[in-house]
């Protein structure tokens, strides 16, 4: 019951108030832990997969563990104290509204004809190259970064912390965090971010399907193509190097009647990927608008699945008892 309106209190927050950028935020001091180690191993460990394995084991033992004893001290000064943190830690650990956010940043130019503009807030959320992105690559990306991170900064957090709170939440993100730091297959970090993009595939495998699943369950609710969705979905949701990207990706882009995925640049080399959905018509800026109305139905389902299974975890607790 505890853990239902922690999840429930945590999603509203979210949903109100985002990631202001003068607050603090512990998914940065993440990085800065991750870039930190990085740096350390690769002057202490000639092993480069050895070098990452450490590195992968020292952030989710630092990230799980440094909340996990603020919460056993918080509880021991007063248990309000402990139910309010884990709110907090919980709201924090969600992205749904800084999503939505940072993806109508590229929005408003992109559909204003402000080229440029909408490039520059489009590398603030993906990892490839935008400095030659038309209008459609501009959209395109924007919409895939909302359909994949329906899953990696929504409904998988919900689900981790559903299960342990906000430890097992803050594990969840480190996971994620270190696999978009350093799981790229480049040069630099083939071998080096192997430990950690294998990690993530795992940690994701389960989320990423029921992400697929809710956001179908959404596309007919919402008034999407929500058979077209479903089509995609089964025919596409291969169509990835990663395992779990895709799934997400192919519900919205049948959905919405478009295309997603295909050739991008990363870190200056051309990566060939194949396409996700049929190309009905061009991706254009509103797309983005609706990718996010997609995104947010998804995850108001995530959230009332957790703390509906939750509840009826209680109820059978009761009962037994």
């Amino acid at each position: 019951m505890k853990m239902a309106c922690i999840l429930a209190a945590a999603f509203l927050l979210d949903c109100l108030l985002g990631d202001p950028r003068w607050l603090p935020h512990p998914i940065c001091l993440m990085g800065k832990l991750i870039a930190g180690t990085e740096k350390g191993l690769r002057r202490l460990v000639k092993n480069e997969f050895f070098g990452g394995l450490l590195l992968v084991i020292v952030v989710i033992t630092v990230s799980t563990a440094v909340p996990w004893v603020i919460l056993i001290l918080a509880g021991m000064i007063n248990p309000w104290l402990e139910t309010v943190l884990q709110v907090w830690f919980c709201y924090q650990i969600l992205a749904m509204k800084s999503l939505c956010t940072e993806s109508m940043r590229v929005y408003t130019p992109l559909k204003a004809g402000d080229l440029p503009l909408a490039r520059k807030y489009l590398s603030w959320i993906v990892g490839r190259e935008t400095d030659r992105l038309d209008e459609e690559g501009v959209a395109k990306a924007a919409v895939e970064t909302v359909a994949e991170n329906t899953s990696d900064g929504v409904v998988a957090p919900l689900v981790f912390m559903a299960i342990g709170g906000a430890p097992l939440g803050f594990l969840y993100k480190a996971i994620n965090t270190m696999d978009s730091m350093i799981g790229y297959k480049n040069d630099k970090y083939i071998r080096f971010g192997r430990a950690a993009a294998r990690l993530d595939d795992a940690a994701n495998f389960i989320p990423a399907r029921l992400s697929a699943a809710l956001m179908i369950l959404a596309s007919y609710i919402l008034r999407f193509d929500g058979a077209n969705a479903r089509r995609i979905y089964w025919r596409d949701r291969h169509n990835h190097k990663s395992p779990n990207s895709a799934q997400t990706e192919s519900v919205c882009a049948g959905a919405l009647h478009i295309q997603l995925a295909g050739p991008a640049v990363y870190f200056g080399q051309l990566v060939e990927k194949p396409t996700i959905g049929d190309r009905d018509r061009p991706t254009t800026a509103e797309d983005i608008r609706l990718a996010n109305r997609l995104m947010i139905g998804t995850s108001v389902l995530a959230v009332l699945l957790m703390i509906g299974l939750r509840l009826a975890a209680w109820g059978l607790l009761l009962l037994i008892g």
